[in-house]
């Protein structure tokens, strides 16, 4: 799902950028351009920021890291 129409930035975009390391809303836009334009996808891209971090945080329990 498009999450930022500006920039093309999808659902899955940004839980690639979690599992490369981004952690908060200024990581997303640096690496993906997120909150750069318009600014009207900010709400629903730290919602999913956050879901993509605990999804990481519960896989790395899985595998004991």
């Amino acid at each position: 799902m498009y999450v930022c129409i500006c920039r093309q930035v999808t659902d899955r975009d940004i839980h690639e950028a979690v599992a490369q390391g981004a952690c908060r809303m200024r990581d997303l836009r640096t690496q993906l351009g997120v909150r750069a334009q318009c600014g009207k996808c900010a709400d629903r891209a730290h919602a999913v920021l956050k879901g993509a971090r605990e999804v990481c945080a519960n896989a790395a329990c899985r595998q004991g890291t």
